[in-house]
Parts: structure tokens; C-alpha cells; sequence
């Protein structure tokens, strides 16, 4: 029987093909969905026939292991307990989207444990898992709904190129399928980008949607300092933690970025495109450091989940964050190692600017030695 065909880009419920798609899945059907990248074949993960299923219509007898799609960089953990920082940053920065990372799961917690022997075999073969949380909305709505993750793999047999458009899928597995959801040709029309991570070192295993570089970029540290308005106090330790890195690190401060650590700085009320004091500029002069290229920007939810860590003014300033943004609970602290907060310098005298500064620099000496400024090895 030829699978059910719906297309995406003219249906008139989009939760009727969500629940359509997760039926299928349920039931133990192979559906194939667009992504971003390429179009992919899916079968429930806790289901293991339809993981065998999907093995035989990929022809797939190498051993390569299927990749696991789930939810959201959160739910990564839950199948590698250990999970390093690394992994975790390129998680948060790069999903959902076209990055998948293979990573350690002999963690007797992991959840991989939980599925079917014939499908832990199938998704990880040596103690290692490929996750992705995949970048189109409606997978990511389906994998919300559908108990567990899906065992995902490209739609293309062995040695042929991966398919990009529905029709070449229906080419391709015909009868084999279920179902198939149509949204026309994908995004990238490409695969994924593959990286094993462990510990700090990080081995490209296939380069795809996203460059080496890019990558390389995406792993660097980033440090982010929070204020108000970003004019005087986040602006003044962006500068004052840029210098006491470079310092550290024995480059100049434009070296830092190729150095793989990042520093910027943001405002719970900033407007965008808006100067440092003159007070900030002229104290941070007398320290020898430039603030006259600064432009303000307002604390966004993509700067928050990039920031390996948000260093606060205050604790009004944290509790904000914390509570939009519950998820970066973790990686955001106060300056102040002894809960103090940092008084804004705003319509004061320059001297109240200096003061301010010397306590920022103060905090950052003893904050700094918490970084892990050693820069991941890629291989």
C-alpha cells in the first residue's frame, strides 16, 4: 500500500498532521518528515519492529548507528548523564538546527538503558549516541507529543544522495512507508554537521550544513555581564574582564575571539545601538581601555542561551533573568562573590565611576579563576 501523502505547505490544521504523524509513529509505522537539512525516515524509538523496519528499508548493514531526535538540548542529558560543558554549549547554540552530536551514554543513568535491546543496538553500537533536536517545527511538535525520541536516519539507501523533497523519498521507500509529510523542497538540502565530543576534545566526523569553522567558533567560551542599561556597569567589566583574559592568556585583546573566548555585555532595559556614559568612557580611559566603539543592546533570549556564564550587577538583575529564563538558572551568578550587589554609578561623579570600576575589577580576579579558559581540541 502507497504511504498516506500530506502536504505540509496546504493543509488547513497543522495539529491534525501532528497528531496524524504521531499516531503513525505510535501504531509502529515508518513516516518520513522534512527537516532542515534533508528529509528523514522516523520510527519510535520504543518501538523495536519498527526500528528493525526502518533499518531494512535503509538496507543499512554497515552497523552505522541511527541518530536519536528528541525534544530539546535539556533532554540531551538524559542520555548522556556526563555530558561535558562543551556539549552542552554547542547544545544550547546549535540546536534546534542542522548539528549532530555524538556523545558518551555508559553512564549506568543513561536513558538509552530504557529502550529496546534490538534499538540500543541500532543507536548506539559503542557506548556513544547520536542526538539532534532537528530544526522544523513540526517534527519538533511531534516529538512533544510522541512518548519517547525517534530513531532518525536520512532518506536515501545506502550510497545514494539524501533526498531534499518529498517525491524523491516516495521514489526511494514507496510501500516501506507510512507516511509521508511534504513541505516542499528542505531548508539546507544537506546533512547534518556530525561531532563526537569527549571531555574537551571535539573530532568532526562529517562536515555538512554547518562549516568547521563555524563550529570552532560556536565552542568558544562566552562570558556575559548584565546591568541595567548597559552604559556604565556591564560595559566597564565587558572591558575591564577582556583585558584581565588577554593578560592571562598572553594576547592582545583582539586575539581573544581566535583564542576561543568570547566577552559581551547586555541591559535588562537597554534600548539597541545606544554609547557608554561619558563618565564609563573617561574611567575606563585612565585604565588604558577603550569604550568609544560600545554599542547597547538589550538582554535577548539568544544571548541568554549562549552564555556559557551571565555574571549580574545585582541581585534584581539575576532574579530577572532566573525567572524568564528558568533554564539559565545555573549558569547565572551575581558578580559579587559575597552577595553584594553593585551599586549603579548613573548621574554620579567620576569618581563614583572609578570606585565602581575597582569593584568590578576586585570581583573579576577572584570570578575569573572559575573560567575553564583552556579551549576545546579540535581534532
Amino acid at each position: 500500500m502507497p504511504p498516506v501523502v500530506i502536504d505540509l505547505r496546504s493543509t488547513d490544521d497543522w495539529r491534525d498532521v501532528v497528531h496524524r504523524a504521531v499516531q503513525t509513529l505510535a501504531e509502529g509505522g515508518l513516516a518520513a518528515f522534512p527537516t532542515e537539512t534533508v528529509y528523514g525516515l522516523a520510527a519510535s524509538a520504543l518501538n523495536e519492529a519498527a526500528v528493525l523496519r526502518l533499518l531494512e528499508a535503509k538496507d543499512r548493514t554497515s552497523g552505522k548507528p541511527l541518530t536519536l531526535a528528541i525534544k530539546s538540548a535539556d533532554e540531551a542529558r538524559d542520555y548522556s548523564p556526563d555530558m561535558p560543558p562543551l556539549a552542552r554549549r554547542l547544545a544550547r547554540r546549535c540546536w534546534p538546527g542542522p548539528v549532530t552530536l555524538v556523545l558518551d551514554n555508559s553512564h549506568p543513568d543513561s536513558l538509552i538503558r530504557q529502550l529496546p535491546s534490538k534499538v540500543r543496538a541500532a543507536v548506539s553500537p559503542e557506548h556513544t549516541v547520536g542526538l539532534r533536536v532537528p530544526g522544523h517545527q513540526l517534527l519538533l511538535d511531534v516529538l512533544r507529543m510522541l512518548a519517547g525520541p525517534l530513531a532518525l536516519s536520512s532518506a536515501n539507501r545506502g550510497g545514494a544522495a539524501e533526498a531534499a523533497t518529498a517525491p524523491e523519498v516516495i521514489d526511494s521507500f514507496g510501500e516501506a512507508l507510512a507516511l509521508v509529510v511534504d513541505d516542499g523542497p528542505c531548508r539546507f538540502g544537506q546533512p547534518s554537521s556530525v561531532v563526537r565530543i569527549a571531555a574537551d576534545r571535539c573530532d568532526l566526523l562529517r562536515e555538512g550544513v554547518v562549516p568547521e569553522a563555524t563550529l570552532r567558533r560556536l565552542s568558544s567560551l562566552m562570558v556575559l555581564f548584565v546591568c541595567t542599561g548597559n552604559t556604565c556597569r556591564s560595559p566597564m567589566a565587558e572591558a575591564i574582564c577582556r583585558d584581565m583574559l588577554a593578560r592571562r592568556l598572553k594576547c592582545s585583546i583582539d586575539e581573544l575571539e581566535d583564542r576561543g573566548v568570547l566577552v559581551a555585555s547586555a541591559g535588562i532595559a537597554a534600548m539597541l545601538g545606544g554609547v557608554a556614559s561619558s563618565e564609563g568612557l573617561r574611567c575606563m580611559a585612565e585604565m588604558g581601555l577603550d569604550l568609544s566603539g560600545h554599542e547597547t543592546q538589550p538582554l535577548t533570549e539568544p544571548l541568554v542561551r549562549q552564555a556559557d556564564v551571565i555574571y549580574t550587577m545585582t541581585r534584581a538583575h539575576r532574579e530577572a533573568i532566573v525567572t524568564q529564563w528558568p533554564s539559565a538558572a545555573e549558569r547565572t551568578k551575581l558578580l559579587s562573590i559575597d552577595g553584594s550587589d553593585v551599586i549603579d554609578p548613573i548621574g554620579g561623579s567620576v569618581e563614583r565611576y572609578r570606585s565602581c570600576a575597582e569593584k568590578i575589577k576586585d570581583e573579576l580576579k577572584m570570578r575569573l579563576t572559575e573560567l575553564d579558559l583552556q579551549g576545546p581540541n579540535w581534532r
